[in-house]
């Protein structure tokens, strides 16, 4: 079973390195990618809107949400399952940005980037018209950038919902049981 998924996750990277990739996105997916380098993006909108009485604890749920997922996908479950990265593998894929040290599964960058839009969604629905696309835009950097499988990816949008539902739940917890 996981050897087919990594064929499948293979195909899909190939495809992608195939037949989308173009001097634009070699230009602009390592800028993209950039911008989730240690959930720096949402750390930045979770300092925002800490700075913002009527947002502050929506700041403080993202916090927890992205300290939450930081502790779950990369300090518990990368060394856990140790997955090679593709780029490790296939060593004939040229590289747009500088070879990641740690290991594949899950995405991290996928995993904070859907934690915050998942949070930001479920509190304001207008911010979430922007996150949820910018977070899948993260996603996709990723499988360009040929760093992560399309299954890193996956689970990583599939754990972000849990952790952003878990994390939301614990916050606003007070507020259903009052109705």
């Amino acid at each position: 079973m996981v050897e087919q998924i990594t064929n499948i996750d293979f195909c899909v990277l190939d495809f992608i390195q195939s037949h989308v990739r173009c001097a634009f996105l070699d230009f602009f997916m390592p800028l993209v990618s950039s911008l989730g380098n240690g959930g720096l993006i949402w750390l930045f909108f979770a300092a925002v809107m800490l700075l913002r009485e009527k947002y502050r604890k929506q700041g403080v749920v993202l916090l927890v949400g992205l300290a939450a997922g930081f502790v779950l996908g990369n300090l518990l479950l990368k060394p856990l399952i140790a997955r090679p990265r593709p780029n490790w593998v296939n060593l004939g894929v040229e590289l747009l940005i500088d070879n990641p040290l740690d290991f594949s599964f899950p995405s991290g960058h996928t995993l904070s980037s859907f934690v915050a839009a998942f949070l930001i969604s479920m509190d304001n629905h207008k911010f979430g018209y922007a996150a949820i696309p910018f977070a899948a835009l993260m996603a996709f950097s990723r499988l360009y950038l040929y760093v992560h499988y399309p299954s890193d990816v996956l689970a990583a949008v599939v754990l972000a919902f849990f952790i952003a539902l878990a994390v939301h739940r614990l916050f606003y917890r007070k507020k259903q049981t009052q109705k």
